[in-house]
């Protein structure tokens, strides 16, 4: 007999009687008001965070260049377990094992979400388009970066959408909360090697993280209200 721990339900349930629908949604629509403020701040060249990203981003960055053994930490974190393409791998992983089991509806969700993020991650990246201030440190790199930080949303979007998965699919409360440990020390450990290298200011990765939790509280609440109706039965 498989363990508890291991026990899924399936995702068919209609919206209308799921309790999570309108949470999701309210939720996704104030911490997406959130950082579209944020967004318009930035883009006015003002930020409510710019004293602490001229202050303790800067001196971060100061002691970051003075250990280069902490500098190969972060850089090895960032570009590889917190890569936004390791998350995206983790997400086509996903989608390969919902379309395999037959949830195909809830498998392309997925993938447009991750998707679409990217998208709209690149876009606004590209019309802010702010000035940033330079570093001639040889570990900067501020001048590829810009708000909202790619890691911080990237990483966001796709552990809270395996999070999404796994309390769909009716995940006991150790598989759940571990996966849910895991999310909170990526997305933590993205925003803090983010700032110490002096990549990212304070206001892209919160800008990030906000955009990244909007986005997946929008698409659960979606597919809840319209794709998981016509999905059908799919029992992991």
């Amino acid at each position: 007999m498989s363990s508890p721990l291991f026990r899924f339900r399936s995702p068919d349930r209609s919206p209308d009687r799921s309790p999570r629908t309108a949470p999701a949604l309210w939720t996704g629509t104030a911490v997406g008001a959130a950082a579209l403020v944020l967004l318009v701040l930035v883009a006015a060249r003002w930020s409510p965070l710019m004293s602490l990203d001229r202050t303790v981003a800067d001196a971060l960055h100061r002691h970051a260049v003075a250990d280069p053994g902490l500098v190969q930490v972060n850089r090895v974190l960032t570009d590889w377990v917190w890569d936004p393409w390791t998350m995206r791998v983790l997400i086509a992983v996903a989608v390969v094992a919902l379309w395999w089991r037959g949830a195909r509806r809830l498998a392309l969700w997925v993938a447009a979400t991750s998707l679409l993020a990217t998208l709209l991650q690149q876009g606004l990246k590209a019309a802010v388009d702010r000035d940033r201030p330079q570093w001639t440190d040889p570990v900067d790199s501020a001048n590829f970066a810009a708000f909202p930080s790619g890691h911080a949303m990237t990483t966001v979007v796709s552990c809270g959408l395996l999070l999404w998965l796994l309390r769909l699919y009716g995940a006991g409360p150790g598989l759940w909360g571990a996966a849910l440990a895991v999310a909170v020390v990526s997305a933590v450990g993205v925003a803090a090697t983010r700032v110490y290298l002096g990549v990212h200011w304070l206001t892209d990765v919160v800008g990030g993280a906000l955009l990244g939790v909007a986005v997946v509280a929008l698409s659960a609440a979606g597919y809840a209200r319209y794709a998981a109706p016509r999905e059908g039965s799919h029992p992991w």
